[in-house]
């Protein structure tokens, strides 16, 4: 009898299986094609992006050109002449002004990348105004690297010279690491992510990963041809460990019962900027920091791989909702 329920089974499964074949094709193509289409409408996307360049103007005015350059940005200059002058004319400064002026002979391939990421956030959020750009320096405050108000936006290129510049050699390597242009665009978009993406409901550290998972989550879509680690800004090694002990770690926040945690311990060990993660272990000097916002993104990842539902509509969804609807399981 066993026999021929299996024959007959073969039998079914050799007429069926090509008919999933054909389907599973159909369903690729359908899905490249819809890809397409959305690429092709970002695209065509109108952007009129206007870039200033205040590093140069400032560091070429001189004392008589002052005047002029506080008629065009009145907002840079809310201290009296004298205190730009002073700027102007200290060696420090002057050093500062050159070794930019040096890297950014050219601001094309940034201003290529900008435009690429505003035709997306246009495209994703069309009642969106794109800001003036405005290139400054800022004496290597690199917490502040990147402003975005509603209207402007400032990026300071002093805190873009390149891991290895003089400047940065007093810096934790985590943190020089990511000075580089490289990261400049990926920079802009997490400062307007901060802008859309509402703060989480709750002070878990579940909620508060998820958090960080919705922005990482909006720069794929806002920077898909841009390497992964890049949106994180990660090096290739510490993408590589991430994904390479994804589930261990996921393993160690569930047995120390971290989820619903309040304790704001946890954003220090897993969250915030650091040189590495802190579980504890001896692995934790060979781990990258921030892998809360990492295991976050996978989250949010399978949710929206689990559930039709639109960007806009996952940046206001409670995180909670998104964890128990994201059917998420740690690669291994």
């Amino acid at each position: 009898m066993n026999t021929v329920n299996n024959k007959m089974y073969c039998k079914i499964l050799a007429r069926v299986k090509p008919i999933f074949m054909l389907l599973s094709v159909f369903l690729i193509l359908f899905s490249c094609n819809d890809s397409d289409k959305v690429a092709q409408e970002i695209e065509a996307v109108p952007i009129d992006l206007k870039i200033a360049r205040f590093d140069r103007e400032f560091a070429s005015a001189g004392e008589k050109g002052l005047p002029a350059l506080r008629k065009m940005y009145p907002y840079l200059f809310p201290a009296p002449d004298s205190v730009w002058i002073a700027k102007m004319e200290d060696s420090l400064q002057v050093e500062l002004f050159q070794e930019v002026g040096n890297a950014f002979q050219s601001f094309e391939d940034e201003q290529e990348g900008l435009v690429q990421l505003f035709k997306h956030i246009k495209y994703y959020f069309p009642e969106y105004t794109i800001p003036k750009v405005i290139t400054v320096t800022n004496d290597v405050d690199y917490n502040n690297r990147i402003i975005l108000t509603d209207s402007i936006l400032f990026v300071s290129l002093d805190n873009y010279l390149g891991p290895e510049h003089k400047y940065y050699g007093g810096f934790q390597r985590y943190i020089a690491q990511s000075l580089d242009r490289s990261y400049l665009v990926s920079d802009v978009a997490s400062a307007f992510a901060k802008q859309v993406v509402p703060r989480p409901r709750d002070r878990t550290f579940l909620a508060r990963m998820i958090y960080f998972g919705k922005e990482l989550y909006l720069k794929d879509k806002l920077m898909p041809n841009v390497e992964e680690r890049k949106r994180i800004g990660y090096s290739e090694e510490d993408l590589t460990w991430a994904i390479a002990n994804e589930e261990p770690m996921w393993r160690n926040f569930i047995e120390n019962e971290y989820l619903y945690s309040t304790d704001n311990k946890l954003n220090q060990r897993f969250l915030e900027p650091a040189p590495f993660s802190k579980f504890g272990l001896e692995l934790d000097n060979e781990s990258p920091g921030r892998l809360g916002r990492y295991v976050g993104w996978q989250i949010v990842k399978a949710f929206m791989e689990n559930n039709d539902v639109s960007l806009k509509q996952l940046l206001t969804m409670p995180e909670e909702e998104i964890f128990k609807k994201s059917n998420y399981k740690p690669r291994n």
